[in-house]
C-alpha cells in the first residue's frame, strides 16, 4: 500500500518530544505538557529544548536577558514596506535578512524575530510606528506590550506563556520535518526556519485556527450549534478544531489551552458569552462526530482553544500563524541542531509508478 503521507514512518530518533496519539500524552524533553503549561515561561521552555545543542547557550538565569537584548538587535531589520504583505509573509521576509549560521547568536535572533516582526507588522497596519523592544521584559510580556502599546497584566502574560510553551514542539509535524530536511543539508538555521515557516503557513498546518472563529461567528448562539454543524457535515465540510492526524483521543494541548483560557477568564480577561458559545459548539460537535463517524476517532484538537485564547489576547485572526511561529520556532531550532549533530542528509526513497519506456520493458 502507498504511504504518501509517511504515516507511522520513523524518520528520526529524538530526545525532544514524544507524541503519544493513543494515550493523548505529550512529553517535552522528559516533562509532561501537563507539568509545564501554565507554570513555565517561554524562556524556561527554551532552556529545556535547547540544552546541549549550543556550547554557549546562556543558562536559565541569563537566557531571558540574552533574549531581551536580541529582540532589541533584530528590530533593526524591520522594513515598513513589508507590512503590505500578509502578516506571516511579512514576518518571513524580514527573517530572511538574518544571515545563516549554526551558532547560538543566530538561534536567539531567529527566536526573537517572529515576536518583534509580528508586533511591528500589526502596528504598521494600524498606522502606528513599531515600538522598540523592552529588553528587561519577559518574552511574552514584551510581545503583548509591543503589539498593544501598554504594559500587560500578569494574567495576560501567563496566558500567552502557556500558549507559547504548549505549541513549542510536537514531534515531526510538517514544519518541523521541513526544518530537519533543510538542516540536514547544512544550509544553516535561518534556511531551516524559513522552510519551516513556509510549511506552517499552509491551511492544513498552522493556518487552521482562524476558521474556528469564523465558524463560531456563523453559529452565533449556543442553541444554533447543532443545526449549523449538521448542515456543515452534510455538505462535506470539515469541522475545524476537531480531529488530528496523530491523536486517537483528545489532544492534550487542547486541555492545556482550555485551562489557560479558564485562568484568564477568572481575571475578567475573556468574554464569557464567547466561551459559553464555544463550549456548546464543542459538545454538539463531539456528539455529532461520534454519531456520524463512529469508526473515526475525532476529538477536540489544539486549534479549537488556540483560536479562543488568541482571540481573548486580541490577536488578529490573520496573524494567528505568526503567533504559532513565535512558540514553535524554539522547537524548530532544537530539531535542526539535533539533526546536524546526530543525523545525516535526509534522503528517502520513492517508488516509481509511471510508464516504462518500451526499450526498458
Amino acid at each position: 500500500m502507498p504511504n504518501n503521507g509517511m504515516d507511522d514512518v520513523v524518520a528520526a530518533e529524538t530526545v525532544l518530544s514524544d507524541v503519544d496519539g493513543s494515550a493523548g500524552r505529550l512529553i517535552l524533553r522528559g516533562y509532561s505538557l501537563d507539568d509545564l503549561a501554565g507554570v513555565a515561561r517561554y524562556e524556561d521552555m527554551l532552556s529545556i529544548l535547547l540544552a546541549g545543542f549550543f556550547p554557549d547557550l546562556p543558562d536559565e538565569k541569563r537566557l531571558p536577558a540574552a533574549l531581551g537584548a536580541t529582540r532589541r538587535d533584530v528590530a533593526a531589520l524591520i522594513r515598513t514596506d513589508d507590512a503590505a504583505l500578509p502578516p506571516i509573509e511579512a514576518v518571513r521576509a524580514m527573517m530572511a535578512r538574518i544571515p545563516d549560521g549554526e551558532d547560538c547568536e543566530t538561534a536567539l535572533k531567529l527566536i526573537a524575530a517572529p515576536a518583534v516582526f509580528t508586533a511591528a507588522v500589526l502596528r504598521l497596519r494600524r498606522g502606528l510606528a513599531p515600538l522598540a523592544p523592552d529588553e528587561s521584559a519577559t518574552h511574552a510580556a514584551d510581545i503583548l506590550r509591543m503589539i498593544e502599546g501598554a504594559t500587560p497584566g500578569p494574567e495576560r502574560v501567563a496566558a500567552l506563556d502557556a500558549y507559547l510553551v504548549t505549541v513549542s514542539d510536537h514531534g515531526l509535524n510538517a514544519s518541523t520535518f521541513a526544518a530537519r530536511v533543510v538542516a540536514s543539508t547544512r544550509a544553516g538555521l535561518t534556511s531551516a526556519v524559513l522552510a519551516a515557516i513556509s510549511a506552517l503557513k499552509g491551511p492544513l498546518h498552522g493556518g487552521a485556527p482562524g476558521p474556528v472563529l469564523d465558524a463560531l461567528d456563523s453559529i452565533g448562539a449556543p442553541d444554533r450549534a447543532e443545526e449549523w454543524l449538521e448542515s456543515a457535515v452534510a455538505q462535506g465540510e470539515r469541522l475545524m478544531g476537531f480531529g488530528h492526524r496523530v491523536y486517537r483521543v483528545r489532544d492534550p494541548r487542547a486541555d492545556a489551552l482550555k485551562a489557560a483560557l479558564a485562568r484568564l477568564a477568572r481575571s475578567g480577561g475573556v468574554d464569557l458569552s464567547r466561551v459559553a458559545l464555544a463550549e456548546a459548539v464543542e459538545r454538539a460537535a463531539l456528539t455529532l462526530l461520534k454519531r456520524k463517524k463512529p469508526d473515526r476517532p475525532l476529538d477536540t484538537n489544539v486549534e479549537f482553544y488556540t483560536a479562543l485564547l488568541l482571540e481573548a489576547l486580541n490577536m488578529p485572526r490573520d496573524a494567528f500563524t505568526c503567533v504559532f511561529a513565535m512558540g514553535r520556532v524554539g522547537g524548530w531550532i532544537a530539531h535542526a541542531r539535533e539533526q546536524v549533530l546526530n543525523g545525516r542528509l535526509i534522503r528517502p526513497k520513492s517508488r516509481y509508478i509511471g510508464p516504462i519506456p518500451k526499450e526498458a520493458a
